[in-house]
């Protein structure tokens, strides 16, 4: 014997073997999240100024954030489409569901490409039945 313990390992009295390092864990999967928390973070670092510095608990929160308006998005255009029996996702499906819910049409601005407009007709403009004829 060369001194050593018989049970592997550096030193100490047994425990636990050589052979139980545990498997890298990202960040996004200790969240538990789909968005990429890493990624997120480098991107945060590069936005603010060199004085100042970003938590770790700062990107995750803002993955979370991302994922769930991803989600929200996603699932009210998937009914628009499903609505139109339509089995893709198109921008025009984009566009009706996020103008169609109030929250995020004041949270997104934005031009959508391809989008089309909401279908709209002033009450003037609407045919009406009971006029007097002349």
């Amino acid at each position: 014997m060369s001194g050593k313990g018989g049970k592997g390992g550096k030193g100490g009295k047994g425990g636990k073997g050589a052979t139980a390092k545990k498997a890298p864990l990202s960040r996004s999967s200790r969240a538990g999240l789909q968005f990429p928390v890493g990624r997120i973070h480098r991107f945060l670092k590069s936005a603010v100024s060199s004085q100042q510095r970003v938590g770790a608990t700062a990107a995750v929160y803002t993955a979370a954030i991302m994922e769930y308006l991803t989600a929200e998005v996603l699932e009210l255009a998937g009914n628009a489409a499903k609505d139109l029996k339509m089995k893709r996702i198109a921008p025009r499906h984009l566009q009706l569901a996020i103008r169609g819910d109030e929250e995020l049409d004041t949270l997104i601005k934005a031009t959508i490409a391809g989008g089309g407009v909401i279908p709209y007709i002033h009450k003037s403009l609407l045919n009406k039945t009971n006029r007097k004829k002349h």
